[in-house]
């Protein structure tokens, strides 16, 4: 009679444990492999998706760009990004995405962007500061994008303006290569490129982009306006599976590094999931900020969008970042985790 009992409370905890599985909510999250998307992994891998009942299916893309369209198509429900003019543009053609959440951030005093200069014209003495790059070549990734304003920061404020140098319209991966064959003469890189830069003798950090842009809004976490307002329920439990993961990140970092208590575990992870496989890079690696929780700075982003306007590449000049904004999700996520207190 136990026997029978045990055998079919079993049987009954397996088909629980089944309905369970089936009942996930299976999440698209785009993603471009970049330390910046540590966090995300880190949800995924210490199973904070999974105790939100959330089933992660990431998405390789190029850059957080190409996830503009997917997104406001309903393919794509999660994504992370810069806050470029793109985005601002598709959102004024009347394309819904919601910007909840910061991903990554230029923190003052350990900036995982820097404004690199090649090698020779420092040593040579021809750069010895931000002011000498003018008429000289700068690669960002494109017209419009966050490193775009951060640029035009770095030239004013050395006197300068953003006309002052010629633009270089580079993917990261491709600054290495280009100031190897002195294609370009400085430009603005974020991690881990950064390191892979200074490792290989080609270029040398002039200034960290703190030092000009503190606390620059660099990528967002975004939401498809379906996820936001069709999935409300799933998006906040998602947020708060993200938000526990970024408090892990914040009690690894010291200092802008990942040596704190925990940072084993992360940078397992990291070494995992992104092209970063030294875990001794990783450790040593100026990290990006993320709050614990997920607030965005709205004045970093209204900056940018300001510059976006002055040069032409938003043409609107009504939209604005309340459009995309929406810090709900992140409110409601914190709450419910409560105070975030630093391990």
């Amino acid at each position: 009679m136990i026997r029978g009992l045990r055998g079919a409370l079993g049987a009954s905890l397996l088909a629980m444990m089944s309905v369970a599985a089936s009942a996930a909510d299976k999440v698209t999250i785009g993603m471009v492999n970049a330390v910046s998307d540590g966090t995300l992994f880190i949800a995924q891998d210490k199973g904070y998706f999974g105790a939100e009942g959330i089933e992660a299916e990431f998405v390789e893309f190029d850059t957080g760009a190409k996830m503009v369209a997917p997104m406001g198509a309903g393919q794509l429900d999660v994504g992370g990004g810069a806050a470029s003019a793109g985005l601002y543009n598709a959102v004024e053609r009347g394309i819904n995405i919601k910007l909840v959440a910061d991903k990554a951030t230029n923190v003052k005093g350990a900036p995982f962007q820097v404004f690199l200069v090649r090698k020779d014209l420092v040593e040579s003495g021809k750069v010895k500061s931000l002011a000498d790059m003018k008429g000289r070549k700068v690669a960002i990734t494109g017209a419009g994008g966050s490193d775009a304003s951060v640029l035009n920061e770095a030239m004013k404020s050395a006197g300068l303006k953003y006309d002052d140098v010629e633009k270089v319209y580079l993917g990261f991966p491709q600054h290495a290569p280009a100031f190897q064959n002195g294609a370009i003469d400085g430009s603005i890189t974020t991690e881990p490129t950064t390191t892979n830069i200074v490792r290989l003798g080609a270029a040398v950090i002039l200034t960290g982009n703190d030092a000009f842009y503190p606390n620059a809004q660099t990528a967002t976490i975004m939401y498809s306006g379906d996820f936001a307002q069709k999935r409300k329920e799933v998006a906040t439990r998602f947020m708060k599976a993200y938000l526990r993961a970024a408090r892990d990140f914040n009690d690894a970092m010291v200092n802008g590094k990942l040596q704190g208590p925990g940072a084993d575990e992360l940078i397992a992870i990291l070494a995992k999931r992104t092209v970063i496989k030294n875990p001794e890079v990783l450790r040593n690696m100026t990290m990006h900020g993320v709050n614990p929780d997920g607030a965005l700075n709205v004045d970093s982003m209204r900056k940018d969008l300001a510059f976006f306007k002055e040069t032409g590449d938003v043409t609107s000049a009504s939209v604005s970042v309340e459009q995309v904004l929406d810090q709900s999700f992140a409110a409601e996520a914190a709450k419910a985790l409560g105070p975030y207190k630093k391990r």
